[in-house]
């Protein structure tokens, strides 16, 4: 049994996410949100959201027991790229890559 939920299109780049995500991956749900609460780092607030968003859907649709949960798998893959142009000096153009996410998590029940 698992449970799974996914975001798109976070306005925040993969390589940020990433790093909060191998904080989180094998950890118990409340530790992995007690991790997310106090790490000073943007991708935080999305990733904290999602994961109690897995967790409702572990609890509501799959009746999974939710205090033996735990993060089994987590990914984050790159969206589409919002391109952007930097005024620069004698007429040039800086291209500015904002970038996007695609995040999933997927919790299962420790036995």
């Amino acid at each position: 049994m698992e449970a799974t939920a996914k975001v798109t299109y976070v306005r925040i780049a993969p390589r940020k996410v990433k790093i909060v995500l191998d904080l989180i991956r094998n950890k118990p749900c409340d530790e992995a949100m007690a991790i997310l609460k106090h790490t000073p780092k943007a991708a935080c607030e999305p990733l904290e959201k999602l994961l109690k968003s897995a967790m409702a859907n572990a609890e509501n649709n799959k009746d999974m027991d939710v205090t033996r949960l735990y993060v089994a798998e987590c990914s984050v893959g790159p969206g589409p790229i919002l391109k952007r142009i930097r005024p620069r000096a004698q007429g040039r153009a800086y291209r500015i890559n904002k970038r996007t996410s695609h995040i999933s998590i997927v919790l299962r029940e420790a036995e």
